[in-house]
């Protein structure tokens, strides 16, 4: 219970604002913010370090609730606290058009730090803002001058807890000693289908301090004071991350839903939430705030703005003796991007090289002029190609570091990553197979939902990484890519057009990029240098044999090269044809129609190659066209002879082409 009568109303406040919410729209999840709301408070009320009137404020503490389903508590406290987010919003929670949709969205709602509700998301993305906030502290901060210096709290569940990216997260922020790391697990013993008896008996603790956590408790949840008393004691530790186990009843206060599964993801009934008034003595009707607890809650606009005017006063002194590093911590704050960063990168290649290959040198021209590029690979950096050389390691205690190891965990460097992006003053970029993607599929798609500008570097993007053999093989995997709204891919088909696509993907500050990479060596196109401009209209010509084209051969990657010869055996026929580069459909699908059309017009026969799935091509075949594609799994041995085999080759495009052209004549 809680301890003062003060806190009692603040707290039944929080709660009863997430029930009526939940309530009115007759959806939504009222148990958890029941069951969290003592934790909540405590935290917000006592420590966390934010501004309601700048919700953007650099400095500022970052909250995540992890448990997104529990989003109406998290809307009741950005109300309550004075961020703008009017009592009217609340009372359309899940409706249409309303900034309270029913899992906490990033950019919708002020003072909401991410995207949540897929459960585990949460908890690791907050340790790429933690990370993100040690690399700007240990780059910025000055012995006089703490220009950097906040906390990443968050509130986990047990369903964050279960979920495997949360393990793969934790390890690596123990291993990381983030100790600017805090969260507040909501133990309440209930998940969607009962008791966690039924699957989740481990010992959470042990788990954690193995991992290199501080544990501490487990504490009353339902008690402000014993949480404040946990915070602190997490704060005092600053070479751990700490997990406070806070024990909780989900649904309290309702006689007949409390501790029950019941309460977890529907509306408690009018004739419960009557029952739950009367149980916590709470006598006012739906959405009203008593006067008392409103002014304690708005508490925080002063001194969230007092605690923002202190800051700014000591950016100021930074700013007078720091005045380079000051600057430089603006630009990055803020996304500009310094002038002439990309010069000259098509000059870093004369010779044939994997897109990978190529890639790697871009990375560490880019490195130099850009500071706040920074990444790593999921154990696979000499493979990547994504080493920073001179960069330094991220790792205890060098946080200036920016070549990250995020270990052989896929799911939280994805998820991480969003973190960093998401904090401010990185560009970050992480690496894997493309195979491997699948791994870290949820990760990237909330970096498109969220609009983050995270880029990804797949390499090994096709059979032709040879013996590994179809488990390592991607078939499906460029698909996949391409089907997740607002995801840039791109496939470059030689090294001019792979530093097109950093260009591009640096540039997209709205978005996350995949960039797909080869293994094998790929040839400099003729004509490529020149026209790879273009890539950032996703697809071009690359060349024509005859200035009216009889047919078109589209490719993209490393599948270009094979067009390209195969324009050279039509042209030895007496076959006119044109060469299209296509590395990104999003990008081809962003231009006008009339430039559309320019590159593939509808009366143009075309014979498309990729190794990988055919799926989606079929919408850029027109009345006449083929695919050569691969829509079954790979085999173990050399790229040339998986090529040759599966009909990847010039003579077989050639010879598709010749058939459309004698289908047109009959």
């Amino acid at each position: 219970m809680s301890n003062t009568k003060s806190d009692s109303l603040c707290i039944n406040a929080l709660r009863f604002l997430a029930v009526d919410a939940v309530q009115k729209a007759n959806s939504g999840h009222p148990g958890a913010p029941m069951g969290m709301a003592a934790m909540a408070y405590a935290l917000w009320q006592n420590f966390l370090k934010h501004n309601p009137q700048d919700p953007a404020w650099p400095n500022r503490d970052r909250f995540i609730l992890s448990a997104g389903h529990a989003s109406a508590l998290l809307y009741s406290l950005l109300h309550l606290t004075g961020y703008d987010l009017p009592l009217d919003e609340l009372k359309n929670f899940r409706q249409w058009g309303s900034k309270t949709p029913g899992h906490p969205e990033y950019g919708l709602t002020p003072g909401v730090e991410m995207t949540t509700g897929p459960l585990g998301q949460g908890f690791a993305s907050g340790v790429g803002m933690a990370m993100a906030e040690a690399h700007l502290a240990a780059v910025f901060n000055q012995p006089d001058c703490k220009i950097i210096d906040h906390y990443t709290y968050g509130i986990v569940s047990d369903g964050d807890l279960m979920e495997g990216v949360a393990s793969e997260a934790a390890s690596l922020a123990g291993h990381l000693a983030l100790g600017k790391l805090i969260y507040l697990y909501d133990d309440n013993e209930i998940s969607i289908e009962g008791s966690t008896e039924l699957a989740f008996t481990e010992n959470t603790a042990l788990r954690f301090e193995s991992y290199g956590w501080q544990v501490i408790g487990p504490v009353d949840g339902l008690n402000p004071e014993a949480v404040s008393g946990a915070i602190k004691e997490a704060q005092s530790d600053s070479a751990r991350p700490s997990l406070i186990i806070c024990k909780t009843v989900i649904g309290f206060g309702s006689p007949n839903k409390a501790g029950k599964a019941s309460a977890h993801g529907e509306p408690l009934g009018t004739d419960e939430v009557a029952k739950s008034r009367k149980s916590l003595g709470w006598d006012y009707e739906p959405f009203v705030i008593p006067p008392e607890a409103l002014a304690e809650f708005r508490m925080a606009l002063d001194k969230g703005k007092t605690a923002q005017q202190v800051w700014q006063s000591k950016l100021d002194y930074y700013s007078s003796r720091y005045p380079e590093k000051a600057a430089l911590l603006q630009d990055r704050l803020s996304g500009k991007l310094p002038d002439n960063w990309d010069n000259e990168l098509d000059k870093l290649f004369d010779k044939a090289m994997a897109s990978r290959e190529a890639s790697g040198l871009i990375i560490n021209t880019l490195a130099s002029r850009l500071p706040a590029l920074m990444g790593g690979s999921a154990d696979l950096s000499p493979s990547n190609k994504t080493v920073i050389k001179d960069g330094g390691e991220y790792e205890p205690p060098h946080y200036e570091g920016r070549n990250i190891h995020f270990g052989v965990r896929e799911h939280a460097m994805g998820a991480i990553a969003n973190g960093l992006a998401l904090h401010g003053g990185i560009i970050p970029y992480v690496a894997t197979f493309l195979i491997f993607y699948d791994y870290m599929r949820p990760a990237v798609r909330l970096a498109s939902l969220m609009g983050q500008r995270v880029i990804y570097i797949f390499t090994h993007d096709s059979i032709g990484l040879g013996e590994d053999g179809p488990t390592h093989q991607p078939i499906e995997q460029l698909a996949g890519l391409r089907s997740v709204p607002g995801l840039v891919t791109i496939r470059p088909a030689d090294s001019y057009e792979t530093a097109q696509a950093w260009k591009t993907a640096i540039l997209r500050k709205d978005g996350p990029t995949a960039i797909a990479l080869s293994r094998q060596k790929l040839p400099l196109l003729d004509n490529s240098q020149a026209n790879s401009v273009n890539l950032a209209k996703g697809a071009y010509i690359l060349a024509e044999t005859d200035s009216r084209p009889q047919v078109a051969l589209v490719a993209s990657g490393s599948e270009v090269s094979i067009a390209v010869q195969a324009a050279e055996i039509l042209k030895n026929k007496g076959v006119s044809s044109r060469v299209v580069s296509f590395p990104s459909w999003q990008l081809f699908e962003a231009q006008p129609r009339t430039y559309r059309q320019s590159i593939l017009p509808a009366s143009l026969p075309r014979v498309i190659i990729e190794a990988g799935s055919a799926q989606g091509w079929c919408k850029y075949l027109g009345a006449n066209g083929d695919i050569i594609s691969i829509d079954h799994f790979g085999a173990s041995a050399p790229a040339p002879v998986l090529y040759q085999h599966f009909g990847l080759t010039p003579e077989n495009m050639a010879e598709k082409a010749l058939k459309l052209l004698e289908n047109e004549d009959e």
